[in-house]
């Protein structure tokens, strides 16, 4: 399985700062974003798409129930990216 390298880590966690307006400092690997930053499901959709984009991957929207933190869209992000290159060999 591929492991998120920091730049990927330091990318994703931008992105859904900018998308919930909340400084870096003030999210963690696992503060909720629901929860602790106001993420409601639109929000989460377009943390889901850009991260899409940025990343040229594809995730499934079923997978958005386990992306409630940093952690759990790594862990997501990191089996998406491992689909991807399993289809591509």
């Amino acid at each position: 399985m591929p492991v998120i390298d920091a730049a990927t880590r330091t990318l994703v966690k931008n992105i859904v700062c900018d998308i919930l307006e909340v400084e870096p400092e003030e999210v963690t690997e696992t503060s909720l974003l629901a929860e602790e930053h106001d993420a409601d499901s639109l929000r989460s959709i377009e943390i889901l798409a850009s991260i899409e984009v940025a990343l040229q991957v594809s995730i499934e929207q079923a997978e958005m129930k386990r992306m409630v933190n940093l952690e759990g869209i790594y862990e997501v992000l990191s089996e998406a990216k491992a689909k991807a290159g399993s289809k591509t060999r």
